[in-house]
């Protein structure tokens, strides 16, 4: 593509972005820039009817999600590369854009040299990353960290738990006080490293530990 321009959209709900990324584009000659949308409606209705080589995406538009749009357009549109450019620096939604289909992740104060770089990655079939984005993918998540060792007792306490169990209830069924079983559940807290039951269960499911409880009708 040395001697074509590549064509470029923007997708984001605020128009300052919208305009500060086209003027940055702009200074580059290799960079066309063939519309800017605030909306996922206006974004897929585009692309059904224009070829685009790259897609900058904002996460939250005023009807659509961006992580899921990405979906959508892969599905439209398969050779075009979908760049998320956001300000959300969640590892789990960067990891989620990727596993829908995006070409890669940048975060809203990645200078112009970067994005230039990121945006011919991207067009070489590369999956990109700005350098703080890299940073935050490669620190471990709570899903990364070690499987933590149980007693018996805290295995059988965390599935009563994950049963949605109340220490009251535990205490009577396992013929224990309150107190020790509140002992046991802060216990699970700090081994698991989660904030509260409900991220305790998720993490304990995510590690196979226990089996996702189905809801009851």
């Amino acid at each position: 593509m040395e001697n074509e321009k590549i064509n470029i959209i923007i997708v984001d709900d605020h128009p300052i972005v919208i305009e500060g990324l086209r003027m940055m584009l702009h200074s580059q000659p290799i960079f066309n820039v063939a519309g800017s949308f605030t909306s996922g409606t206006e974004t897929i209705s585009f692309i059904r009817s224009q070829m685009v080589d790259i897609i900058l995406l904002d996460i939250t538009l005023p009807d659509a999600n961006g992580t899921e749009l990405c979906r959508e357009i892969k599905k439209i549109s398969p050779n075009t590369s979908v760049i998320m450019f956001s300000n959300r620096s969640e590892r789990s939604i960067i990891m989620q854009s990727i596993q829908n289909g995006a070409s890669g992740y940048l975060l809203k104060n990645t200078s112009i040299d970067e994005l230039v770089i990121c945006i011919k990655g991207a067009l070489s079939g590369d999956i990109v990353f700005c350098n703080e984005t890299k940073q935050i993918i490669s620190r471990p998540s709570q899903y990364d960290l070690p499987t933590p060792r149980l007693t018996k007792r805290e295995k059988q306490i965390l599935q009563m738990v994950a049963q949605g169990k109340t220490s009251h209830v535990i205490a009577e069924e396992l013929f224990l006080s309150p107190l020790t079983v509140d002992t046991h559940r802060k216990n699970l807290l700090q081994k698991f490293h989660a904030k509260n039951s409900t991220e305790l269960i998720n993490l304990a499911v995510q590690q196979q530990l226990i089996e996702k409880q189905k809801n009851r009708s």
